[in-house]
């Protein structure tokens, strides 16, 4: 049971220390286009994904 825990917390970490990663290098729209990408894979929604995935692909390479 605590180590269920502990890989939880350390997932949750992750997730966060890479959604600041993307809202630093990409602004407010690459966590928008990670939440599109992220929405649309969990509901296997294939616009979505697709959508979120275009914008993520345009924003790296405008940089």
């Amino acid at each position: 049971m605590v180590i269920a825990s502990a890989l939880q917390l350390i997932g949750v970490m992750l997730v966060l220390g890479f959604e600041q990663l993307v809202q630093w290098k990409l602004g407010a729209m690459g966590l928008v286009a990670l939440f599109l990408l992220a929405v649309g894979l969990k509901a296997r929604n294939s616009t979505c994904a697709s959508l979120g995935a275009v914008i993520l692909l345009l924003l790296m390479t405008n940089r």
